[in-house]
C-alpha cells in the first residue's frame, strides 16, 4: 500500500527515483509537516507550475516546454524542469512560443488555475503568489502522503 502510494505520486509529478528520495529527505528537515512539504516541493517545480497555469496539457508537455527553452522565470531563460519557483516569481513564455498550437489548445482547454497561482492569459505570464496549501492541490487521483511518509521511516 505504501510502495503503490508513493509509486502514485511519482508518477504524477514524473519524477525519478532518487530525486523522489531527495524531495523527501529535503520535506523531512523541514519543521512543518512532512507529507504536506513533500507534496510542496513537488508543486513548486517548473513543470508543475507551467501545468497548473495552464501553458501544458500534461505534464510531458510542460517539462518539454521548459526544457526546450520556451520558458522565462523573472526574465531569464530556463531550461531546467525541476528548477524550485519561489513565490513572487514571474513565469513566462517566449514570444515564439505563445503561439504554439499546444499552448493556445491548452489555454482554452484548461480552467483557471488553483488559488496560489495568478495568470495573466493575454501575456501568456503567470506568478506564483504563495506557497500552496495541501488543500489546494489538484491532484488527478486520491494520494495519502501519510504512507508515503511511513514508506520511508
Amino acid at each position: 500500500m505504501r510502495l503503490v502510494e508513493k509509486q502514485k505520486l511519482r508518477a504524477i509529478y514524473g519524477v525519478g527515483e532518487r530525486q523522489f528520495r531527495r524531495y523527501f529527505e529535503k520535506a523531512e528537515r523541514r519543521k512543518a509537516v512532512t507529507g504536506e512539504e513533500l507534496i510542496r516541493e513537488l508543486e513548486t517545480r517548473l513543470d508543475t507550475v507551467i501545468l497548473r497555469l495552464g501553458f501544458a496539457l500534461t505534464m510531458r508537455q510542460a517539462r518539454q516546454l521548459v526544457s526546450h527553452g520556451h520558458v522565462k522565470l523573472d526574465g531569464r531563460r530556463v531550461n531546467v524542469p525541476s528548477a524550485q519557483v519561489k513565490p513572487g516569481q514571474v513565469i513566462e513564455l517566449e514570444p515564439k512560443a505563445r503561439n504554439f498550437i499546444l499552448v493556445r489548445e491548452a489555454m482554452e482547454l484548461t480552467p483557471d488555475p488553483p488559488a496560489y497561482l495568478y495568470r495573466n492569459r493575454d501575456e501568456v505570464s503567470g506568478t506564483l503568489s504563495r506557497l500552496p496549501e495541501r488543500d489546494e492541490v489538484p491532484l488527478p487521483v486520491p494520494v495519502d502522503e501519510r504512507l508515503i511518509v511511513e514508506f520511508y521511516a
